[in-house]
């Protein structure tokens, strides 16, 4: 079985379930010495009674229920049939996906349960970190709640996410009613046509996790010699999770959509330059030089093609 440690299950996905930078291995994650969430009180919660609420309630129960699930992606590539199983043992979250269709292919995760993206208000302030989370998607799309739909036999209700301005994709999500677990995401073009869908289409025994895992974010932030000097409306530069080692990837979000960037030093350019397409993101890619040095940008993320070129050609390196 090939082994791929590297970001889960999609980006809108990876922000759901907790913003996915880079793995963890193991040995890195410690969920000790964090403010604490109670999984138990997820459960005592009231019915959320306004969208913006679901939205919070599903970004942290994506942190406390173990769960085994069954799940379809269809987006360029194709139709892809998954395994998912999401565990949490003493503070630390093991995601964990495997492919059904074509080559045996296993793509695993570990990090500190309760991790959020990096949208906490300043400190004093009385949202949680998914409530601040939830604020932020907020501003920056409309988002309307139906509260009557069903996904995979289980009562759900239908957020719909249409952004206020050209961009950034239009998003929709299905959320469980009785655990605030994400079930189903549709992403689409500004002409309503559909990119990708994913749909867990059996989940199975959902179980809350009675421990405590972290409830709040990162705020150390790696230093690069290289600056972005354009981003879309309200993206934010996220944090790295404690013990991730620094890399030459920044990643930045606006709370539904995440770019990644990749800046490297290179001798021969191993890829070439323009807008690729990979599946439902898209790639842009760019050669710069600063002095005898040259430098290989690659920015990847579920943007429209101009905008994620955009981001990358403001790129400046420090000489």
């Amino acid at each position: 079985m090939a082994t791929a440690r590297k970001s889960f299950w999609g980006v809108p996905l990876a922000l759901a379930w907790g913003l996915v930078v880079v793995s963890l291995a193991p040995s890195s994650v410690n969920a000790d010495a964090q403010p604490a969430i109670a999984c138990s009180a997820v459960a005592d919660d009231s019915v959320p009674d306004s969208a913006q609420a679901w939205l919070a309630r599903s970004m942290v129960a994506g942190h406390c229920y173990d769960f085994q699930a069954r799940a379809v992606t269809i987006d360029a590539l194709g139709v892809r049939t998954l395994a998912l199983s999401h565990r949490i043992r003493e503070g630390v979250r093991q995601q964990v996906v495997q492919h059904l269709d074509g080559p045996s292919v296993s793509i695993e995760r570990r990090s500190i349960a309760g991790y959020m993206a990096s949208f906490t208000p300043e400190e004093g302030g009385e949202l949680s970190a998914s409530q601040a989370w939830a604020e932020h998607v907020a501003s920056h799309y409309d988002i309307s709640l139906q509260d009557d739909a069903r996904v995979a036999g289980r009562d759900a209700v239908e957020l719909r996410f249409s952004p206020r301005d050209q961009q950034r994709y239009l998003h929709a999500w299905w959320v469980d009613k009785s655990t605030g677990l994400l079930l189903k995401h549709v992403m689409s073009d500004h002409q309503e046509r559909v990119l990708e869908t994913f749909q867990i289409t059996q989940l199975q025994s959902p179980s809350l996790y009675e421990g405590n895992v972290a409830g709040d974010v990162s705020t150390e932030r790696p230093s690069h010699s290289w600056q972005v000097d354009w981003l879309p409306e309200g993206f934010i530069a996220q944090s790295q999770e404690p013990g991730q080692a620094v890399t030459n990837q920044r990643v930045y979000s606006d709370g539904l959509a995440a770019v990644s960037l990749f800046v490297s030093p290179v001798e021969q350019p191993m890829l070439e330059e323009g807008v690729h397409r990979l599946g439902v993101s898209t790639a842009a890619i760019s050669l710069v030089s600063e002095g005898e040095q040259r430098w290989q940008l690659v920015g990847v993320g579920e943007l429209p093609p101009d905008m994620l070129q955009r981001i990358v050609q403001s790129v400046r390196i420090a000489p």
